[in-house]
Order: C-alpha cells, then structure tokens, then sequence
C-alpha cells in the first residue's frame, strides 16, 4: 500500500495531500492544468521533496520530514512514465528499456533474458534495435511502460500516458494499459484529464483543486463530477 501525507509549497498556492493506494488498485488523478498533479508524482517518485510530512510504500518510509528521511529515486521501486515518455533519443528501444537494469548492475546475461522478454510482451522485439526517435507514439508509450516494469516496480506512476497518441490509438492503447496495470498488481497513480480514462482503468479518483484534494470517490462516481469528454463504454 502507498500511503501519503504530505505538503509543499508551491508559487501560487500550498500542495497539501492525504491519501493511500491499496495494491492493486489505480488512483486516477484529474485537475486542471497547474493544479499540482505531476508535482505529487514527482514528490511521491522522489525527483522533489515535500516540505512537510510522510510518505510510505508496502511499510517502508520513502520519506519522513520529522525523522530526516529521504530514500533515493532510484531506490524506492518505482516505475515512472512520463508524459512525454522521456525516452533517450540516440539509444534504441532495446537499450532504452535495458537502462534501468544496467544502472542497478544486473549481470548482463539476465538483462539480456529480461529485455528480450518485455519487448517480446510489448510487440517491440521487432524494432528493438530502432532509434527511439524514430519509432511511432504508441511504440514510444509501450517502451517507456516496457522500461518501468522491468525493474519490478512496487508502485506505478503513469503521468497523461496516452496524452501524446491521436485518438484512434488511444481506445487501443488504454485497454492494453489497463491489462498490464492490472497484471502488476501494485498500487498505481494515473494522472490523466479524459474521463474515458478513467472510466477505464481506474478504480478510484482525486479531483485536485489548487493543490488539495476537492473530491475523492470511485471511478464509477466521477461521471457525475462533470468533467471532461464523455466515457467511451471501455470498461
């Protein structure tokens, strides 16, 4: 279970967020643009600090203001997409999901294994020696997630992961996400601003207003929230 508790201030307005992710369940994050979502991300990944308060994951503290806790990125056990897939450019799709392990040391016969693996289940083996700048939107979105659960996250944050794909590709790509999500069974935070995200793969929501949490229910509940396009019946 991830548990936060945290606050930080921001330029126009004070991040403050309590709330706690069962394994296994998705918390889709929604708000309008600015209000703080890939901050918390970024809080929770450890790439920013809180100023304030507690963040823990399957019993362990990742961070603790009080007791002058601050585990390393790389050491709390998580898989981050990004919105724009932070892909390196230059290096090919193999070499790109293939970073992670080579910088936690792993012996090359057994990343080798791994890669091959992912890639094969993400329909990329194919390209694997394509340059990443070269590859298609989806491709790029399916390295990048191919990246995040080879090194067997404990949790996962996925920030508008569909967001760069146009929107025949996205019915496509969000049923694909939601079975590998739930394949994982870790806690997992979505940040997204289409409903039919939601609808989708989410178990439960956050509406995020000014950096607080305005409203929290389950996914089944956010249609009445108003926001957005409507659901697209994928469920």
């Amino acid at each position: 279970m991830l548990e936060i508790d945290i606050q930080k201030r921001l330029r126009d307005f004070e991040l403050e967020v309590k709330l706690d992710v069962e394994a296994g369940q998705t918390l889709m994050l929604v708000g309008d643009n600015g209000c703080g979502k890939t901050t918390l991300l970024n809080l929770v990944a450890g790439l920013e600090n809180p100023d304030r308060g507690r963040i823990a994951l399957d019993g362990k503290v990742l961070f603790d203001c009080s007791k002058r806790i601050i585990v390393p990125p790389e050491a709390r056990g998580i898989g981050y997409v990004f919105q724009s897939y932070a892909l390196f450019p230059h290096m090919s799709i193999y070499d790109n999901v293939a970073f992670g392990l080579r910088i936690r040391r792993m012996a090359a016969g057994e990343i080798k294994i791994l890669v091959k693996e992912h890639l094969e289940a993400a329909g990329l083996w194919e390209i694997r020696a394509a340059k990443a700048a070269n590859v298609s939107g989806g491709q790029k979105q399916r390295a990048a997630l191919a990246r995040a659960l080879i090194i067997e996250p404990r949790l996962l944050l996925l920030d508008e992961p569909l967001s760069a794909l146009d929107v025949r590709k996205q019915a496509t790509m969000r049923r694909e996400l939601r079975e590998t999500i739930r394949a994982c069974a870790v806690p997992c935070i979505i940040v997204t601003h289409d409903l039919r995200d939601v609808a989708s793969m989410g178990d439960q929501a956050c509406l995020l207003e000014q950096g607080k949490i305005a409203q929290h229910a389950s996914a089944e509940d956010v249609l009445s929230w108003g926001l957005g396009a409507d659901p697209d019946g994928e469920r």
